[in-house]
């Protein structure tokens, strides 16, 4: 299994979606390698949640991904009315500034 397809795999069984997407950005990076992903994520289970407390809720389901594959990982955590007054967009990911936790 690809590790998008992990990704919106373990995203989709931990939390009730109304909308997910997991895009894979490695390619606008230099490492080559799958470990740039974006994650859009709107769901209900975010109502009365700050930011903050949506990110960890993210990291804690991929904590795995992120301490062994995944060096990149933008998250985009909204509410159904959020997504909606966003009329669907999301900000672009930032640049990679290079770097990595695996690299020796």
């Amino acid at each position: 299994m690809s590790m998008q397809a992990l990704i919106h795999e373990k995203i989709a069984t931990a939390i009730s979606c109304k909308h997910l997407n997991v895009v894979n950005e490695s390619h606008m990076h230099s490492r080559g390698e799958d470990s740039h992903f974006k994650v859009v994520v709107v769901s209900e289970e975010f109502a009365g949640k700050r930011l903050l407390q949506r990110h960890r809720k993210i990291n804690e389901i991929l904590k795995d991904e992120l301490a062994k594959h995944i060096h990149a990982l933008s998250i985009h955590a909204y509410t159904p009315d959020e997504y909606s007054d966003r009329e669907g967009q999301t900000p672009d990911s930032p640049t990679c500034l290079g770097g990595s936790k695996f690299d020796n």
